[in-house]
């Protein structure tokens, strides 16, 4: 029967946090580390699942009725599956084998990936023609649906879009996206997971969409074409809502960012790496002074590197309240700097410290 094999990577984002449902701009990329699906077509209407890794298969015996499973590997996949049924007609069942190296709980987009595989190779295989922007929107709707997270649009656009040694800036008010060089030269990008993840990560996120969205009604009081922080400046920010208050310092943060990411897609055109690290630097102190979105775990990564002149920029990455850091770090120092970071942290935290080298690579495609 006929059959296809695809690859959907994981992501990194190097500067851009919780910009995104502020209709703002993210820089993500995507890695090595992906998720691996074979999907082969059947004589019959069955979908047979199957978790390489987790050694667990599904057997679905019906196209037309398919719900949320126990199994919540195979929501990912049934997520995407039942998202092309409301747009294609499938004329048989099919087979899906899929494996990941995407660590689990690192905050690099593994589901995306999986979801993104599934999308991907399945309209490859059948040749639903639908294009790769939709792609994306369908492997969303599956993880707001089928996941139960209503993330934003970059992990999946990121899996999809990514190109070897480039950057993608996205603008998240209109999806429109450029590409830029990454040329780290004689560095490379080292991710340092915490192995934490505080459980108010979800609430407090929740907590910060509706500061931001408050801070925008006050805005929009004397400045009415204002609809979301994208369109606030500082000035406008100063001159509406409460220096003291909360609400003041989430907003500020934000339009901070929306320009600190513009400006760091800049410094990639200059090939000015010291610039775009300091930029990351400034990234992270918005988030753990400002956002609040920081925990100890974090700062202490953080703090432990700014002044060593190996790093040339790093920050918290993703949501927030654990996860990964993201460091760039000169290549020949990097054994070095994972040893020192580690120890650190151990003697800090009591905690174990996961390294991870990335490079960065192409998006979806057929292996």
């Amino acid at each position: 029967m006929q059959s296809i094999t695809v690859t959907a990577p994981g992501r990194i984002n190097l500067i851009g946090e919780h910009t995104d449902y502020n209709n703002g701009f993210v820089l993500p990329a995507a890695i090595q580390m992906a998720a691996t699906a074979t999907i082969t077509k059947r004589a019959d209407d069955e979908i047979h699942l199957t978790a390489i890794d987790l050694a667990d298969s599904l057997i679905l015996d019906s196209i037309a009725n398919l719900r949320i499973n126990e199994k919540q590997w195979a929501n990912y996949i049934i997520g995407v599956i039942v998202q092309f049924v409301k747009k294609r007609k499938f004329p048989t069942g099919f087979n899906i084998s899929i494996s990941s190296n995407v660590p689990i709980g690192a905050g690099l987009s593994s589901s995306a990936a999986i979801e993104c595989a599934i999308a991907f190779g399945l309209n490859e295989l059948f040749e639903f023609g639908i294009d790769t922007m939709e792609l994306a929107f369908i492997a969303q709707k599956a993880e707001h649906d089928f996941a139960g997270v209503h993330c934003g649009i970059m992990d999946q656009f990121a899996s999809l879009f990514g190109k070897k040694n480039k950057v993608v800036l996205l603008d998240c008010q209109n999806m429109e996206y450029r590409y830029f060089p990454l040329d780290l030269g004689t560095y490379q990008i080292v991710l340092l997971d915490t192995g934490v993840k505080h459980a108010l990560a979800s609430s407090e996120y929740n907590v910060r969409r509706a500061e931001c969205e408050k801070g925008i009604q006050i805005i929009q009081q004397k400045y009415p074409e204002v609809a979301s922080l994208r369109d606030a400046t500082i000035d406008m920010l100063n001159e509406c809502v409460d220096p003291s208050s909360l609400v003041y310092n989430r907003c500020k943060y934000v339009i901070e960012e929306i320009e600190r990411t513009q400006a760091a897609a800049s410094d990639l055109v200059m090939n000015n790496l010291i610039a775009f690290g300091q930029k990351m630097f400034a990234t992270h102190t918005g988030l753990s002074k400002l956002y609040e979105v920081s925990c100890p775990e974090l700062d202490i990564l953080i703090s432990e590197v700014e002044s060593n002149e190996n790093v040339i920029g790093a920050r918290m990455m993703g949501g927030g309240f654990g996860g990964c850091t993201i460091n760039i770090v000169k290549a020949t120092a990097v054994n070095e700097f994972i040893e020192q970071l580690s120890t650190a942290y151990q003697t800090q935290t009591g905690k174990q410290l996961t390294p991870y080298l990335v490079s960065i690579e192409e998006g979806a495609h057929q292996s």
